[in-house]
């Protein structure tokens, strides 16, 4: 039973996001997962290290799965060209490998990287409206740049999910959140090691109200230390965010070679 590793890249704009449902076919799990149950004759159990929401994009979403202990493992690169072949356009698996057998996308991760786009020209970004958020308003980039500072450490987010029944715990670190500009294009960039829901997308709402001047940067300070959701800002559209890169201990990086009696 081989353990593969490879990373996806996906326009998430007609996705219901990472994980499969019930209700609905239209998510990257599920779309792997049935290319692979067509590949093996039998459900294969997809693990991405996060669930992107509906219309959310991945530059590199990190993914893993074990073939069947009845299959003989195919080599990754094999496997590769042949879930590609399958896959709609707009979805894109790359980087295939034999990975350590403990090796988990979701438990093992160590760090991600996202990133958030606005564009805040007054001419709609026709062609980019997928991938950004159109907010044709002059923001304080500087302002931002003071309160997003506020943001990084480790704290309790709980202000900043979107899942108000929350049972685990909250807190996370932060130890990157950078703001950036060229022209009319504005970017947030955030890394940390885990994001509750919908939080990097309700960080980047709060600071637009912070550049648009709607909101002192103590005010996020106190919302850190109320855990109230209803005194953070509003949570910025999915359009505009996307997983841009995904960390992991060195221990679990290099590839593992197939055993030479498995290979067919």
């Amino acid at each position: 039973m081989a353990n593969y590793r490879f990373s996806v890249c996906y326009d998430g704009t007609r996705y219901d996001g990472w994980q499969h449902q019930k209700n609905t076919d239209q998510t990257i799990q599920g779309k792997l997962e049935g290319i692979l149950l067509r590949f093996f004759g039998e459900p294969v159990d997809v693990h991405g290290s996060g669930r992107t929401d509906a219309g959310v994009h991945a530059l590199a979403q990190v993914a893993n799965f074990h073939s069947p202990a009845a299959a003989v493992p195919p080599q990754p690169e094999e496997m590769e060209k042949y879930i590609n072949a399958y896959l709609p356009e707009d979805i894109c698996v790359f980087g295939m490998e034999l990975a350590p057998p403990r090796f988990h996308s979701r438990l093992t991760a160590a760090g991600k990287t996202y990133c958030y786009r606005i564009w805040t020209g007054e001419i709609k970004p026709v062609f980019m409206r997928r991938y950004v958020w159109w907010l044709p308003e002059k923001l304080d980039t500087e302002a931002m740049r003071k309160a997003g500072e506020l943001f990084t450490g480790t704290h309790d987010y709980a202000s900043f999910c979107a899942n108000p029944r929350m049972k685990k715990s909250t807190v996370r670190t932060v130890d990157r959140l950078e703001i950036g500009r060229q022209g009319d294009m504005l970017t947030i960039r955030v890394h940390g090691t885990g994001f509750l829901h919908n939080m990097v997308r309700i960080l980047v709402g709060t600071l637009a109200e912070v550049g648009r001047g709607e909101r002192a940067s103590q005010q996020i300070s106190e919302a850190l230390a109320v855990r109230d959701r209803s005194l953070a800002g509003p949570t910025a559209p999915a359009c505009g965010l996307c997983l841009e890169r995904v960390d992991y201990d060195p221990l679990f990086l290099p590839p593992v070679d197939l055993p030479e009696k498995n290979i067919g």
